[in-house]
């Protein structure tokens, strides 16, 4: 779609009209000036993504249209909805149209509803508020909506709790309600953040739906861009407060003309994208909202800024005939004198210098038969056993010296609990865990010790996982102390650590609230790097970042692996990162791995349908190649651990399963796959493994 933006900044039939919206916070520092002007129109059927790093005004500029900001906020300009302003409504105005003129669904669900409430009696309760319905009317709406967002058997699930709900199907239920009297206007703020690829492709797919049959306008939120090429009509990039790019999708996704809009595609991974290269980072921070610099805001990360950036802040105007609109001073050289390719350097990702034959690189962990089950129990003073919950249930793998091993899967598949078998350093579990050669059934306490100075951890919360009561100094000097390190070796060791991370030695002395999200998890890294360690194991270390600093992260840690000779076991849910970072690549499901390989093999070449699936379920910040996409939804949820189906765990949810002829699938059902080599360096535990065929 490439309507002119111009034209959808002055039309009359839009339902929401939003007129330079300034809105600041008095703080301790100063007045936070959280938007500083943003004006958009949306009408009914079109979806605009608001797109930006944290901190960029998002999620700020939704509340404003909700009314739910905090009475300290000093809001100025106009919102419009069908004509009538909203800023200045009483709360009890606000109150009517909540819910019925405009439906917001959150990022988080489990936090959205309320946990004593079945999700009926919410559903009901949204209906009533807004509509003379009886309960049997209302009821039988509510059976309607969740019918329509795909929530399987409605007429029992109606009377379910939250809590009874998984992620997904907790995001439906939300959707469910903001649709419920059919608004003029969906807001969703993150809607998919939360949730694995597979359940993310059906919340999106529930949201087009709901806005077909409704007909609302969509404001959705998001920092994946993946997801605004699959969804959004317009696009506007904010910054610092402000858009700094504005236009139809098509136009910001193949013709920016604004650095920071061309930075942030650069810098996100694709899965599409073949071979190992390193990503390109937006270096440097979003300025500070209470002092913001003069002139442009991205003045000081901008690798084309001029003297005329630092002085005067660009107009967002009107840039070409598709009436994309960009706040830059050298918008018009942007494609022309000033090619965007390029435009941010990207830097060269250091060779491997050992052995390049897999197997005659030293085994630095090797994993065989690992199992890991916990009883289900029932009863608060006599406890009986009802069940097991077959967290890992078999897993083998092994990972050679400078050798990045990832383990992808839904959330449940035993990823975590397969870290945790390994950082435990078991001596009771069933099969076995070998770390730099050594058994850990046989090992003594103080061989147990001696181990952990190799296998260190990297957390997905960099924030949560350093004490911000200690100074960095402190916290990377702790793990030496712990090991015995003297005071000269640990000032030397300090600073040493700090510079092999990208910051300075004297940041030892800042507390870790003083770095921004990206600069602790490179704090993180070096605590991991103290003791000079063989293994990483890096759990989610980059979902938490925005993605112009993840990209930074991720280069640091090839760089690293390289020059340390590390070894990286990376468990993450986001394959487009795991494409840019791992050499090998298992996919779990339900405590097992259904397949693994090389990764570029496993990329290219997927065997196994869930495999497949999961591929094809993740976003391309692509809007035509997401256009053209052919999509493998998987119906349902993954079952429980606790109730592993019979046969193929998989063939609940699988695909290929429902077009086999009986004889076939009473194979699947009866009988477990083996995993069985279907090249070299890759296997497959599917009875039927096949390469995708594409229609």
């Amino acid at each position: 779609m490439t309507t002119s933006v111009s034209s959808l900044v002055t039309t009359t039939d839009s339902v929401l009209d939003v007129r330079n919206l300034q809105v600041s916070f008095p703080s301790e520092a100063g007045l936070v000036k959280a938007v500083r002007g943003i004006d958009f129109s949306l009408r009914a059927g079109e979806t605009l993504a608001l797109v930006g790093e944290s901190g960029s005004g998002k999620s700020v500029t939704a509340t404003s249209i909700l009314g739910l900001l905090p009475t300290s906020a000093q809001v100025t300009g106009s919102i419009r909805l069908d004509g009538r302003e909203l800023i200045g409504l009483s709360d009890r105005d606000y109150s009517k149209i909540r819910g019925k003129d405009i439906g917001m669904v959150f990022q988080d669900p489990l936090s959205a509803l309320t946990p004593v409430f079945s999700i009926g009696t919410q559903l009901i309760e949204a209906l009533q508020v807004h509509q003379k319905l009886d309960d049997a009317k209302a009821r039988a709406r509510a059976l309607e909506l969740l019918d329509l967002v795909g929530i399987p058997d409605p007429k029992r699930r109606i009377d379910a709790f939250p809590h009874e709900f998984s992620g997904g199907m907790r995001q439906r239920a939300v959707i469910a309600m903001a649709i419920a009297n059919d608004p003029k206007v969906i807001i969703a703020d993150e809607p998919t953040t939360a949730l694995d690829v597979t359940i993310q492709a059906q919340v999106l797919d529930v949201l087009k739906k709901a806005q077909e049959v409704t007909g609302a306008a969509i404001l959705m939120i998001t920092h994946d861009l993946g997801v605004v090429a699959g969804m959004a009509d317009q696009v506007t990039v904010m910054y610092a407060g402000k858009p700094v790019e504005a236009g139809a999708s098509d136009s910001v996704f193949y013709e920016p003309r604004m650095p920071y809009s061309i930075g942030l595609l650069s810098a996100v991974p694709r899965l599409d994208d073949g071979g190992r290269r390193a990503l390109t980072p937006v270096e440097g921070n979003p300025p500070s909202m209470v002092d913001l610099p003069k002139g442009c805001p991205f003045a000081a990360r901008c690798p084309i800024a001029v003297d005329v950036c630092r002085e005067t802040e660009p107009e967002l105007k009107v840039v070409d005939d598709s009436g994309l609109r960009s706040a830059c001073h050298r918008s018009a050289e942007i494609g022309a004198d000033l090619p965007r390719e390029g435009m941010f350097p990207t830097p060269e990702l250091p060779t491997w210098e050992g052995e390049t034959d897999r197997e005659g690189r030293p085994q630095v962990l090797a994993v065989d038969n690992l199992i890991k089950h916990f009883p289900l129990v029932k009863g608060q003073v006599f406890k009986r056993r009802i069940g097991t919950v077959k967290a890992v249930d078999g897993l083998s793998f092994d990972i050679r010296e400078g050798e990045t091993f990832a383990l992808v899967g839904e959330s449940g598949c035993g990823k975590t609990t397969t870290l945790l078998e390994i950082l435990d350093l078991p001596t009771k579990q069933v099969g076995s865990v070998t770390v730099l050669g050594k058994e850990t059934k046989s090992m003594s306490g103080k061989d147990r010790r001696g181990l952990r100075r190799d296998v260190q951890v990297v957390f997905q919360d960099p924030m949560a996982s350093l004490d911000s009561r200690m100074p960095i100094g402190d916290i990377l000097a702790e793990p030496l102390k712990t090991h015995g390190w003297d005071k000269d070796r640990i000032h030397a060791r300090v600073p040493e650590l700090l510079s092999l991370v990208g910051l300075l030695p004297e940041h030892a002395e800042r507390y870790p609230s003083e770095f921004s999200g990206g600069q602790r998890q490179r704090i993180g890294i070096a605590r991991a790097l103290a003791l000079e360690p063989k293994l990483i194991v890096l759990d989610e270390p980059v979902s938490a970042l925005d993605v112009s600093i993840q990209a930074g992260v991720i280069n640091l840690l090839d760089e690293l692996k390289v020059k340390l000779g590390l070894s990286y076991l990376f468990v993450a849910h986001d394959l487009s990162v795991i494409r840019h970072i791992a050499d090998r690549v298992a996919v779990m499901y339900l405590g097992r791995i259904v397949e693994q390989g090389d990764a570029e093999t496993v990329f290219t070449s997927p065997m196994h349908p869930y495999t497949q699936a999961l591929l094809s379920a993740v976003p391309l910040p692509d809007p035509r190649k997401e256009r053209e996409r052919q999509r493998i939804l998987l119906t349902g949820d993954l079952p429980s651990p606790a109730d592993v189906p019979s046969g193929c765990r998989f063939r609940t949810r699988c695909p290929k399963f429902l077009s086999l002829v009986e004889s076939d699938a009473e194979r699947c059902r009866t009988e477990d796959p083996a995993s069985e080599a279907v090249a070299a360096d890759h296997t497959s535990a599917c009875h039927y493994s096949a390469a995708l065929e594409v229609v």
